[in-house]
């Protein structure tokens, strides 16, 4: 079987609190509510392609409990492959604790568990080079970031994309270079950026071109995203919604921009669709409830242009 993409990266339950404000250093705040959620930002990303109708596959590592058992069945309703998926022995599932308060902004806290545990002789090769494309993003430990960084030079005809999410991003440049060089997409948040490059995300978009990246998209949150290549750039605003959490945005901006990269459309294109992901993410409660089928996407973007009945333009200026 050929895949569209095959994503790698962590895997974790994401037990979400709402809380009436986000407590600081010697603060106090109240939990409203509790919710468990199936997480991972690599996963959200499987997730967000598959139901956009892909041929997605995974790697990654769990354990034999409770947790990695709901992370499978999860998987598997969401028709994520999961050969590429080891069950470790012992141990247990990775875990994020997850603060989210009434504006929807949110603090994470992980738990890795097995996901540290994933080492190079782990992963089927014959199956990872199944995929058009490998999709990256962090992890907490050294074994499955070294495993990584194996993988990518024993897979010549797979393109491959990386969020490095801020773990990697405070490695640095150097660290992440073995990465960044096979590397056809880069997709940072701003604040990523500014952690790998120490500069502003247009002119820190240029460093990570030339540390080997083909495309660098760079997250925005509210204010959408900014995309770049050897060719031109664009400034893509977002689309305009009530946020409820913003758990899995990124992931989710991730789904929408590969799905415009592998269906071959333009750098603005693919952007667009990225911001498009993420708007109907984060109007719900977790990472996935969310995310779109293909249908939903015509359907918001037919809603979009009756909003905005003038052309949308395009902030772009061609290098």
């Amino acid at each position: 079987m050929r895949f569209d993409a095959i994503c790698f990266g962590a895997l974790n339950v994401d037990r979400l609190y709402r809380v009436n404000r986000i407590a600081g250093r010697d603060e106090e705040s109240f939990i409203t509510s509790v919710e468990e959620h199936a997480g991972g930002s690599a996963a959200n990303t499987a997730v967000g392609l598959a139901r956009l109708g892909l041929r997605i596959g995974f790697i990654g590592k769990l354990s034999d409990d409770p947790e990695g058992t709901f992370l499978l069945d999860d998987f598997k309703r969401q028709n994520v492959d999961t050969v590429g998926t080891v069950i470790a022995e012992e141990g247990r599932t990775g875990l994020v604790l997850g603060y989210v308060d009434s504006a929807g902004d949110r603090a994470l806290y992980i738990a890795p568990g097995a996901n540290n545990a994933l080492e190079f002789s782990d992963i089927n090769l014959e199956y990872a080079g199944t995929a058009k494309l490998l999709h990256l993003t962090s992890f907490v430990g050294e074994k499955p970031f070294e495993a990584q960084k194996k993988l990518v030079t024993k897979l010549h005809n797979v393109k491959v994309t990386l969020d490095p999410g801020e773990l990697y991003a405070r490695r640095g440049l150097a660290a992440l270079s073995p990465l960044l060089r096979r590397s056809s997409v880069v997709l940072p948040s701003e604040n990523e950026v500014k952690l790998l490059t120490g500069r502003e995300y247009v002119e820190g978009a240029r460093i990570l071109l030339e540390e080997g990246a083909d495309i660098v998209a760079v997250k925005l949150g509210r204010r959408g995203c900014y995309v770049v290549d050897e060719h031109e750039h664009h400034l893509v605003e977002s689309f305009k919604v009530s946020a409820i959490d913003t758990t899995g945005a990124g992931d989710a901006f991730c789904a929408g921009f590969l799905y415009g990269l592998i269906n071959g459309k333009d750098l603005y294109e693919c952007g667009r669709l990225g911001n498009l992901v993420a708007s109907r993410c984060i109007r719900e409660i977790g990472a996935r409830e969310g995310l779109p089928r293909a249908s939903d996407l015509d359907e918001a973007e037919a809603l979009n242009q009756l909003i905005h009945k003038e052309p949308k333009v395009r902030l772009h200026e061609t290098r």
